[in-house]
């Protein structure tokens, strides 16, 4: 399996990283982003671009690729609801439309979050947003797409979090992992790369992926 990742310099998208590095059954991935991972692996190459609302330039490049596996996204603390939308949701939609006219038998895995309203009517903004782009990339002609909706995931393996308040409070809740890991409402990068793997390679009965079915995959 050939894989593109988008976000792969976040702490979910380390962890996919790793995980995909790791997996025998995959022979290559492309990392996407504004930065480099710092990785240097045989199956890994690595594109830097600064437009994501604009692929044309190198959508050659983005061809014959089975899955996509997008771990980029924002909190949306401190963010007004178009600022948020935006990247949520305006970059999001612009990616996935580029790769479903290049990639028609690809499976487009998108992390969500527990939470997400896909009513699109909620009070809680960024769950309204997180659903709408959930609905509407699941409109896309892709082999499959499935939406990941975990919840506090705890970064393993030497991953951090660019938000170093985060990375505060992981770094205290690392010694009692084996008490959290019992809780339905705490999985790991670990945890959330291997499902993103086993579902694009396998599938999975229901788009929409909470907590329990990533521990459970």
């Amino acid at each position: 399996m050939k894989v593109l990742l988008f976000g792969a310099t976040g702490m979910v998208g380390q962890g996919v990283l790793r995980e995909c590095l790791l997996d025998e059954t995959i022979q290559s991935v492309l990392s996407v982003g504004r930065n480099a991972t710092g990785q240097h692996h045989q199956k890994l190459q690595e594109l830097k671009h600064d437009d994501f609302m604009n692929l044309a330039n190198i959508k050659d490049t983005l061809t014959g690729y089975d899955a996509c596996f997008f771990c980029l996204g924002v909190s949306s603390v401190g963010m007004s609801e178009e600022e948020y939308r935006k990247i949520s949701y305006d970059l999001t939609l612009s990616v996935a439309h580029t790769l479903v006219k290049l990639n028609p038998t690809m499976t487009f895995i998108y992390v969500s979050g527990t939470g997400t309203d896909s009513s699109e009517k909620g009070r809680v903004m960024w769950a309204r947003v997180k659903g709408k782009t959930e609905n509407d990339l699941l409109k896309l002609p892709f082999k499959a797409a499935y939406m990941f909706r975990p919840a506090v995931i705890l970064p393993l393996h030497g991953v951090k979090s660019k938000t170093k308040l985060y990375q505060f409070f992981y770094n205290l809740m690392g010694p009692i992992y084996p008490i959290l890991k019992k809780f339905d409402s705490i999985t790991t990068t670990e945890q959330v790369g291997r499902a993103m793997i086993k579902v694009a390679k396998s599938g999975y009965q229901k788009a929409h992926l909470e907590n329990t079915d990533i521990n459970s995959i």
